[in-house]
């Protein structure tokens, strides 16, 4: 499975990188610190999923998410934001998002969600 991953703090993103490590059947094909470049890489790239932070410079996450679900509605998304408020949650639902985690308290919930997601994958 092709995995891209967009958020601005680095420390996310080599924890990311590490634990996605774990999993033989995950590539990581791409990242990107804010969302113009994660535009720009994913209109290139072909992820399976993007691991998207909501906060970034330039185009925040959920304009990122709407370009994705506009121009290709089989990329799978998981939100990974400290910004788990209610209302982001329903917009992020509503755009197509198809998991949404808070960074502090459900990280670990990644593994999982992409887990199922590669699963949904092969049985496509």
């Amino acid at each position: 499975m092709r995995v891209f991953i967009a958020d601005d703090s680095i420390l996310i993103l080599e924890r990311l990188k590490v634990m996605l490590s774990d999993l033989p059947e995950i590539v990581i094909i791409g990242e990107s610190r804010d969302g113009i470049g994660a535009i720009k890489a994913l209109r290139k790239l072909n992820p399976d999923v993007v691991i998207l932070d909501i906060k970034m410079p330039g185009v925040d996450g959920i304009d990122v998410l709407k370009y994705i679900k506009n121009n290709n509605e089989k990329i799978r998304v998981i939100m990974l934001t400290n910004y788990a408020f209610p209302q982001y949650r329903k917009k992020c639902m509503e755009l197509g998002a198809d998991y949404f985690f808070k960074k502090s308290t459900e990280f670990e919930n990644i593994m999982d969600a992409l887990k199922q997601l590669n699963q949904n994958l092969k049985d496509r």
